[in-house]
């Protein structure tokens, strides 16, 4: 039998893609899709094909024979998923680790990596990093994946002020991980908070999470990511998501070391 006899076409363009070299981020957005949705996708070609690798999905789809079936293919088929996803976190920490070191001080450069890894291996659609001014207020320093709606309030305000009840002022307050499963189903929804509405409304944000940016004790920011469907994030999702705020606060620190090398420099 033909792989169109195994799958949809929607299924073939996605295994296709995804064996060619794409993430679920960038696949997702070609479809206009959510990452989920691709690996759920995924999951069931897998299991179709009674494939374990990406390797294997490739060879199949260029018409190798299948394997002899199998009585468990849905459990191989789940983890072959999760091993693959743990080898791309891995390269995704490494990659950013050399972008880091690379960067020269260019801080825009490393953000975005930051920001596009985070989206893919957590699954969701959009992401900013908040910067966090001393006068107890927020700016949007790094975007990725934000609909255009959002992107103009965010710039347009500015550094802003945040309400007790956002996300963002529960962060500030208590320096821990936000996780709203849905910013739609909390009360300050229904007041006039602009946050709110400019997440929920402009944005289409559903479940968010927030990861505080330390710099010893001082929060210098926010790492955000939200998905725009009611999909809340899982602890795993949680700490990949706290990595690479880590991770962002290091570049940000050593963007800082580099200026003020340049600066001495400068003046010397």
């Amino acid at each position: 039998m033909s792989i169109e006899d195994h799958l949809s076409l929607r299924e073939i363009e996605i295994a296709r893609a995804y064996a060619a070299g794409d993430t679920y981020q960038a696949i997702a957005v070609r479809l206009g899709i959510a990452p989920s949705t691709v690996r759920t996708h995924l999951a069931t070609i897998y299991r179709k094909l009674e494939v374990s690798s990406k390797l294997a999905l490739h060879d199949r789809l260029a018409g190798d024979s299948p394997p002899p079936d199998t009585d468990h293919a849905a459990i191989i088929s789940e983890l072959a998923l999760n091993l693959e996803e743990a080898l791309r976190r891995e390269q995704a920490m490494a990659q950013v680790l050399r972008i880091i070191n690379r960067s020269r001080g260019d801080v825009t450069v490393v953000m975005e990596a930051i920001l596009s890894f985070a989206l893919d291996l957590c699954e969701a659609e959009f992401g900013i990093l908040f910067d966090h001014h001393d006068d107890a207020r927020y700016s949007a320093g790094h975007m990725l994946g934000i609909p255009a709606p959002f992107r103009a309030w965010l710039r347009t305000s500015g550094r802003f002020a945040v309400g007790q009840g956002t996300g963002l002022g529960r962060l500030a307050r208590q320096r821990e991980v936000i996780n709203i499963p849905d910013v739609r189903a909390e009360e300050i929804f229904r007041t006039d908070d602009p946050l709110r509405h400019a997440t929920a409304i402009l944005g289409g944000a559903r479940s968010f999470v927030a990861i505080p940016m330390m710099s010893d004790d001082r929060l210098v920011g926010a790492f955000t990511v939200y998905r725009q469907n009611v999909r809340p994030f899982t602890d795993q999702a949680t700490a990949l998501a706290r990595i690479f705020a880590e991770q962002s606060v290091i570049a940000l620190e050593n963007a800082r070391m580099v200026s003020a090398l340049r600066r001495d420099a400068t003046a010397r």
